[in-house]
């Protein structure tokens, strides 16, 4: 497994079928970011797709495929399914489990 990602939160949003997370990445770090994320969820990268202010990756996840989006003005990163049924909304809630200990959380001192 890849070391720190950065992620700081993940939400998975039953209504929209995504999951939103935040992490340490930019617009310039993301394909770094992205491919290590992918490695610590086996995820096979399917398609790459990048603008101005944002990156679309096309995913394979146990056999549903999945966007990965990042914007750069909003600093949010989004998993969302390119089909919406019950079964892909149980695959993110599955990898939604799956990213939650990878957040990284800051430890006090004392």
């Amino acid at each position: 497994m890849p070391g720190h990602l950065g992620l700081h939160s993940v939400e998975y949003r039953a209504e929209d079928q995504v999951i939103e997370f935040r992490a340490e990445v930019t617009l310039e770090s993301f394909e770094t970011f992205a491919l290590q994320l992918c490695q610590a969820l086996d995820c096979r990268v399917l398609e790459q797709q990048w603008g101005a202010d944002r990156h679309q990756w096309l995913l394979d996840f146990e056999d549903c495929r999945l966007w990965l989006h990042y914007e750069d003005y909003g600093q949010v990163c989004w998993f969302a399914a390119e089909s919406h049924h019950s079964e892909t909304a149980e695959v993110l809630v599955f990898l939604a489990g799956l990213m939650r200990p990878l957040i990284h959380t800051k430890r006090l001192s004392l």
